[in-house]
């Protein structure tokens, strides 16, 4: 994966109605924990800083810090096994599904915005260990 020079409103783009207004608290919220600016990543995710990560297997490259992308749902990008990690941040977040290392969110209402924040902060401070 690699940042691209696309327009983060092109990105943005792909949610519509209430959910791009939603994209663009996302966006806000990104921005403000991780301090940097949003950069577009393999044309549709919306990255904040940059890391180098390699794995036991020899494989690696470069992956944003903070991610998302947006759509027909929310996906946040979050550390690995953050649902196992933070169970308790999980139960009190509102409306969601968890994979690996992705947070969908169908929309935003009824999730707990200082959660949302919380696990950006606690996956940002992991990922920079």
């Amino acid at each position: 994966m690699s940042p691209s020079n696309m327009p983060v409103a092109e990105a943005l783009e792909r949610a519509t109605g209430p959910r791009r207004a939603e994209a663009e608290e996302l966006l806000a919220l990104h921005r403000e924990v991780s301090g940097h600016e949003p950069v577009v990543w393999a044309g549709r995710i919306v990255g904040f800083g940059e890391y180098e990560y390699r794995y036991e297997s020899g494989h690696g490259g470069r992956a944003p810090e903070l991610a998302f992308a947006t759509g027909t749902k929310h996906t946040i990008y979050l550390e690995r096994d953050f649902a196992q990690q933070w169970p308790d941040l999980l139960e009190r977040l509102g409306p969601h599904r968890a994979s690996t290392a992705c947070l969908y969110l169908t929309r935003l209402t009824g999730v707990d915005r200082d959660v949302l924040r919380e696990l950006l902060e606690r996956s940002l401070a992991a990922t920079r260990e």
